[in-house]
């Protein structure tokens, strides 16, 4: 049987619609829900944003969850308009249908509408200054979920893996056993987050929210504890018995066209006060996430 997250709803009824299908967060949703719809690209493009809002009057659901968005952060550089369309006018549009449905609408967003200076973690309401091209897309969508005035949660998360997809875990594994030695960026921190703990969390708080429209807000949820990219790395070899070593580098050393933030350390705290949802501990994810991957 695949593992499933603590707090999956299953045996809860709640129809459910879901934009994403093969992503990360859409898999592990997937797993979790009996009744869900999921929507792939070819179902409703997020480049057609009238479409989406379409789908949603369609399937008239209990509440929508959007676990889709452009999120190739270096390409963005290069293709803003569209990264926008996608990352700013779609979500506009499912918020504002899910406002006028009276349903809960929850979004997935991200650490680098942050600038990602200092090193405290940063609150819900801190004031976001994007870097780059991605960011500033994910933050207009931020904007106009909240201005579309429904019941809705923006849950902004970081360094998203699993067993499935792209992901720093999987590139790792398939480095390491390539070779004796790696140089890892030291000077980037963040929280590794489980793509499965995020699924947990956003049907919770979809849950919640249709019992409770005054949860609405920006919350971030993150795994803990907070960790540089080459201690992550280490744990992953520690983990799956890999002989690499890891060399600490700054990320001046790994030039993208793209800036990461350096600070990626979120401030958890509201998701747990308003919904009861603690940070979980990346490591013990990370062994699920091997067994799966048969590591």
């Amino acid at each position: 049987m695949p593992w499933k997250p603590p707090g999956c709803m299953e045996g809860r009824r709640m129809k459910l619609l879901v934009f994403g299908a093969s992503g990360q967060v859409a898999t592990e949703l997937a797993r979790c829900c009996l009744e869900a719809i999921f929507l792939s690209r070819r179902e409703a493009d997020l480049r057609d944003p009238d479409a989406c809002a379409a789908a949603i009057g369609a399937h008239a659901p209990d509440a929508v969850i959007n676990a889709a968005a452009y999120t190739a952060v270096d390409r963005a550089e290069s293709e803003e308009a569209e990264a926008a369309r996608v990352n700013g006018a779609a979500p506009a549009a499912m918020a504002r249908a899910a406002a006028d449905l009276d349903i809960p609408f929850v979004h997935i967003s991200t650490d680098y509408v942050f600038d990602g200076t200092g090193t405290a973690p940063w609150p819900g309401d801190a004031q976001p200054a994007p870097l780059g091209a991605y960011g500033r897309t994910k933050l207009q969508g931020e904007e106009a979920v909240r201005a579309a005035g429904g019941a809705h949660a923006i849950l902004r998360t970081s360094w998203v893996v699993s067993a499935h997809g792209n992901n720093f875990v999987k590139t790792m594994l398939r480095l390491g056993a390539e070779r004796d030695s790696l140089s890892i960026v030291a000077d980037q921190v963040g929280g590794p987050t489980a793509a499965g703990d995020i699924a947990a969390a956003c049907l919770e708080i979809a849950r919640q929210l249709g019992q409770d429209r005054a949860k609405s807000g920006t919350y971030h949820f993150s795994g803990a504890p907070d960790v540089s990219w080459a201690d992550f790395a280490r744990e992953i070899f520690a983990q799956a018995r890999i002989a690499c070593s890891v060399a600490d580098i700054p990320g001046s050393d790994f030039p993208t066209p793209a800036k990461r933030p350096e600070n990626s350390r979120l401030d958890c705290t509201g998701t747990y006060t308003t919904f009861g949802i603690d940070r979980p501990d990346w490591r013990g994810s990370l062994t699920h996430i091997l067994e799966e991957l048969k590591v």
